[in-house]
């Protein structure tokens, strides 16, 4: 079938009556503003190309951001609400697949394609209707994809790269049972969660910490890979280590160290790890057998420092799984698109910002005086004067107080739809291991 019939195919008075149910309802503020471009839009002599822009499209993907939480009190009547909606675009024939042939569609690219990709960006409110339907890749579309991507996730560079096109067309049943799905969850925390608390999202990989209803801070995080999943908990950070020791776990000791300091003897020096013995004194590396059948029975502890696993900060709360929230000296992989590479425990981006806060009701621990502690290198646990609840969640689809709707990979496939989980995860490393094992100085 070709692109000109394929995009045909698609039922113009499904299209039509999807576009005017969404586009209109979700533009309508807009309206005003875009009546007067419409008379320049519309202008004769304008040529093939439609060299349209609007400030308003370009700042479209900063607007999916906001400081209303997860878990405020209007998601889940907003998330009942997307799920209405999107029952009408699934009546009304769904959305057309977005199948670009070669070309990269991007800014200022003329092809049949964005026909259909102005059709799917309309009938779900990215795009609004008055932008038209032709070839032409303009500014209006480059705001709406960016707006799509935001939704989704995914970096708003206004590409339609193949996590994107992968993204598009999943179908709008599909997207609905997501959102079905994931109400459920939204219902089992719409309690009292308490004035202050932090939530981890684990398939957005991102870290709310939330006050009076709003997020005061929002933190970039790496999660646990879907081997060594981070589970899902509700619980209460009781403590901040700033300057952490890390104490290896018996089975990297073995199945790690031991093999590493054979290969090379001043793997423990140059990674600062002290043998300590079960007295508490320091032993020698060189008189150890590291060729002994059995590793030795002492503790492998890594000083505070910059090359510890941890870094500067170890965050604790109550669980049985041995998880906590870290710093981390690889702060390049918060650059990355798909961060679901640790063995259960959390990594936080700008986890000072996140410290300060929760000490803030901690006599004695100011920003400056974390820092300052920070940069002594001691090390220094610190008990909260009161105690903050956090909560691990797992939610991949909601709808914010301004009724944007975002959806996320199902990482841990746990939504029921394989193709809800072949997003950006592709090609992640399945690697098993102990909880611990990701902090092995390298």
């Amino acid at each position: 079938m070709s692109k000109k019939n394929g995009i045909d195919a698609f039922s113009r008075r499904s299209f039509l009556r999807s576009a005017a149910v969404f586009g209109a309802a979700t533009w309508a503020g807009g309206a005003l503003a875009q009546d007067a471009l419409d008379e320049i839009i519309n202008a004769p002599r304008r040529g093939a190309w439609d060299d349209q822009f609007d400030a308003k499209a370009s700042r479209s993907a900063t607007a999916v951001v906001s400081n209303t939480p997860i878990f405020g009190m209007d998601t889940l009547a907003n998330t009942q609400n997307a799920i209405a909606q999107y029952q009408q675009i699934v009546s009304a024939g769904g959305w057309p697949q977005v199948n670009p042939a070669g070309a990269k569609l991007e800014m200022g690219v003329s092809d049949p394609a964005v026909q259909a990709l102005r059709q799917r960006l309309m009938i779900v409110g990215d795009l609004p209707q008055s932008a038209g339907i032709s070839n032409s890749f303009d500014s209006y579309v480059d705001g709406a994809v960016k707006r799509f991507q935001a939704r989704h996730g995914l970096p708003a560079d206004g590409v339609l790269g193949e996590y994107s096109i992968k993204a598009m067309n999943i179908s709008a049943d599909v997207r609905l049972q997501q959102l079905n799905t994931n109400v459920v969850r939204l219902q089992s925390m719409s309690g009292d969660l308490g004035g202050r608390y932090v939530m981890v999202n684990i398939p957005a990989a991102y870290i709310e910490a939330v006050e009076n209803g709003r997020v005061a801070t929002r933190h970039t995080a790496v999660v646990g890979r879907i081997s060594r999943p981070t589970h899902i908990i509700n619980s209460k950070i009781y403590e901040v280590i700033l300057n952490p020791y890390w104490t290896a776990p018996r089975s990297i000791v073995e199945k790690d160290i031991v093999p590493l300091m054979r290969k090379d003897p001043e793997y423990l020096k140059k990674n600062s790890i002290r043998l300590i013995d079960g007295k508490g004194n320091e032993v020698a590396p060189e008189t150890i057998d590291w060729n002994a059948e059995k590793a030795p029975n002492v503790t492998f502890r890594q000083d505070p420092g910059k090359t510890n696993a941890m870094a500067s900060t170890k965050i604790n709360f109550h669980n049985e799984n041995n998880e906590y929230m870290h710093d981390t000296p690889q702060q390049g992989l918060f650059n990355k698109l798909a961060r679901f590479e640790s063995s259960g425990c959390v990594r936080v981006q700008n986890v000072r910002d996140l410290t300060t806060w929760l000490l803030r009701d901690t006599p004695g621990w100011s920003r400056q005086q974390i820092e300052a502690s920070i940069r002594s290198g001691q090390n220094s646990p610190i008990q909260l004067a009161v105690e903050v609840p956090v909560y691990f969640k797992y939610i991949t689809a909601w709808a914010a107080t301004d009724g944007i709707v975002q959806f996320r990979d199902d990482i841990y496939q746990m939504d029921g739809e394989q193709e809800l989980a072949l997003q950006t995860t592709t090609g992640i490393e399945q690697a098993a291991g102990s909880v611990e094992e990701d902090l092995l100085p390298q």
